[in-house]
């Protein structure tokens, strides 16, 4: 990879990681947009360290609460929340990371086609619309409890989808199940933690016993461009919510798989 390539697509992945519109997608039209050869093994485990630690930086308090409410005794209605709410965070990784284990190789061969990709982005896109228009949002992220997060959970597994996008379609199961957008988004983004850290312990292993060197300043550069962006996206992204809600992303997606359904057929 040229650097050029590396900080544009590092910074297009960091940026769409955490948006419902499929990064994926972003990839792969910035890639046909360019001329660019496929990012590589190596570009990917370095994203995913990234964006681990964009999401790892912007929620450290709340993840430290949990941390301590699961260290000490939860004495507190608070503490007891937090315990809680890790707890729901593991076991709606679950799923994906269960059948990812089992067919994620059969995904990278047979679904990493731009034609799935166009038509993921696309229908996502609609399932998500549908849900924020048709659903109440009277939940915030303390009314958890174990069903919706187990339904977020397995909504999560159809990530494994190009196109579908992790964070679209967990929005979309919050959405559908009451919650708030904003409040769907930070478990969308809470759960992002267990889910890329395996995506990336598994690549890494996947990288190192792989043959050829690795440049490793570019190696760090990904990773520090897609942290940035990611923390940036995730910011930016809560804010808006809170101002114009999810519609934005919703039309410019919507927009997004036409043109790759156009760019496909």
């Amino acid at each position: 990879m040229t650097l050029l390539q590396l900080i544009v697509l590092a910074l297009i992945q960091g940026l769409t990681e955490f948006l419902p519109i499929s990064s994926s997608a972003h990839l792969i039209l910035g890639s046909k947009l360019f001329q660019w050869p496929d990012q590589g093994l190596v570009f990917d485990v370095a994203t995913h360290v990234g964006t681990l630690l964009a999401v790892l930086f912007y929620f450290r308090h709340m993840i430290w609460q949990m941390v301590s409410a699961w260290l000490s005794p939860a004495i507190q209605p608070e503490q007891a929340r937090y315990r809680a709410l890790g707890k729901y965070l593991v076991l709606a990784s679950i799923p994906v990371i269960a059948v990812g284990g089992l067919a994620g190789g059969w995904v990278e061969t047979h679904l990493r086609d731009v034609k799935i990709i166009a038509m993921s982005t696309l229908v996502f896109g609609v399932l998500l619309w549908v849900a924020d228009a048709f659903s109440g949002s009277g939940k915030k992220l303390e009314h958890m409890t174990l069903r919706p997060a187990l339904w977020i959970g397995i909504a999560q597994a159809f990530a494994l989808i190009p196109g579908a996008s992790r964070s679209g379609v967990t929005i979309t199961m919050g959405r559908m199940l009451g919650f708030g957008a904003e409040d769907a988004a930070k478990f969308s983004f809470l759960l992002a933690i267990p889910v890329i850290s395996a995506a990336g312990v598994y690549g890494l292993l996947r990288m190192l016993q792989g043959s050829g060197g690795i440049d490793w300043t570019l190696f760090g550069l990904a990773i520090g461009a897609s942290a940035l962006a990611g923390w940036v996206c995730i910011a930016v992204f809560l804010a808006l919510l809170r101002r114009v809600g999810l519609l934005p992303f919703i039309i410019y997606r919507l927009l997004l798989g036409a043109l790759l359904v156009w760019l496909a057929w």
